[in-house]
């Protein structure tokens, strides 16, 4: 680290910080699927578990990015880090005090802390390279986005680990103090000053003026509601129910599929079709959403036929796996490269604001869908959601500049 040059050593720095949050958040996701289905609740119940979560990653995104541009991002990240620590602790009760409104409540401050650390991270991006890098831009965010998404598979297996070794609460406890470390680190190494407006946004700037952004952000939303109509609740839920795997096994297979997901997603750079600006566009980001609802009509076809399910089911998901991925990463780097400079957060914050809409969307009907139709349909609308998606990104610039 003393070796490296500043912007590296920031990098690395805000790198860590969301390399280690999002490990326990994804064991969190895990621990609560698991163990609250494990006490019995309905399918339902366990998304109504995360509704908080979702709805306050909605606020979270538009005033964090407010936040970040007069405050420092900086501040912002160690924030977020702070509120998990306390959201992991919350949880540390018997399991009679683990009522439905007190883990929404917990969930409700997780869901904070990970949507001030995300927007964090994504936006020192655009401000530790340079204007005309867009290349080395894009690597430096499919990176970030990649590596994160690997290492929240990892969360997933370590929660289904943790709850099998240590019960729920010494799970909770155990990643709570771990955090605690990383946050701490973090106060003496994150730079003071990063991400500072010149100019203070006044509050009603929250939403993004910009045409590309705007237009990003809705075909976000639907991108990720589509991922987690069947991913947050029906899949999980259907594995341990229909296929009868147990919680390593469970644990272990969503792991491997965010991990392989993730490591799709940080080599995004080197799978695109060579162009001449060596980086993605408006029509990538339609004719790559255009594929992906190909698959995913094609896995809730199959999953209705007379096929085997657990290799249709397995193969359809490695595949869908890749091929959001590479949307996802062509999502980020535009996302980055669009929004403005001075005040990058503001931007940057309403993406993801439409992002989580798109989760807390997705997660509530992955429970209903499910309770009332299964997999398959989860699956269907998952497909429509792409399809939007696709439809909405016809709208984008053709070239980045375009957008500026």
């Amino acid at each position: 680290m003393a070796n490296l040059s500043s912007p590296y050593k920031q990098y690395a720095i805000v790198t860590g910080n969301y390399w280690a949050f999002t490990l326990t958040d994804g064991a969190l996701r895990m621990l609560v699927v698991l163990h609250f289905y494990q006490l019995g609740f309905n399918p339902l119940q366990i998304a109504s578990l995360f509704l908080f979560y979702e709805i306050f990653g909605v606020v979270t995104n538009l005033a964090g990015g407010y936040l970040g541009s007069r405050i420092g991002l900086n501040k912002t990240m160690n924030i977020g880090l702070a509120l998990q620590v306390v959201a992991l602790m919350m949880l540390v009760v018997p399991t009679t005090l683990l009522t439905v409104p007190w883990v929404m409540g917990a969930q409700a401050l997780s869901g904070i802390a990970k949507d001030l650390n995300k927007m964090s991270a994504k936006s020192t991006i655009k401000l530790l390279v340079p204007a005309d890098e867009q290349g080395q831009l894009f690597k430096w965010v499919a990176l970030l986005t990649g590596s994160k998404n690997a290492l929240k598979g990892v969360g997933f297996f370590l929660g289904a680990v943790l709850l099998t070794g240590l019960g729920f609460n010494g799970a909770v406890l155990s990643m709570a103090v771990a955090l605690a470390m990383v946050w701490l680190a973090s106060l003496l190494l994150l730079r003071q000053d990063l991400g500072k407006a010149k100019n203070k946004p006044k509050f009603h700037e929250l939403f993004s003026k910009s045409k590309a952004v705007n237009v990003l952000s809705s075909a976000r939303l639907f991108l990720f509601g589509a991922r987690d109509v069947w991913f947050v609740v029906a899949l999980p839920v259907f594995l341990a129910s229909q296929l009868q795997w147990d919680f390593w096994w469970v644990g272990g297979f969503l792991a491997l599929w965010v991990i392989g997901y993730g490591i799709v997603q940080s080599v995004v750079p080197k799978l695109l079709p060579r162009t001449k600006t060596k980086t993605p566009d408006g029509r990538s980001a339609f004719y790559w959403a255009l594929m992906l609802a190909f698959i995913t009509s094609i896995l809730a076809a199959a999953l209705g036929s007379e096929l085997p399910l657990a290799p249709v089911l397995i193969t359809g998901l490695v595949l869908f796996g890749i091929f959001f991925a590479i949307n996802s990463s062509i999502h980020s780097y535009l996302i980055v490269s669009y929004a403005k400079e001075d005040g990058v957060s503001l931007d940057v914050g309403f993406y993801y604001m439409a992002n989580a809409v798109g989760r807390l969307i997705g997660t509530m009907l992955s429970g209903w869908a499910y309770q009332v139709a299964g997999l398959t349909m989860c699956l269907w609308i998952s497909a429509g959601f792409i399809v939007a998606a696709a439809l909405l990104s016809l709208a984008l610039p053709k070239h980045v500049k375009e957008a500026q």
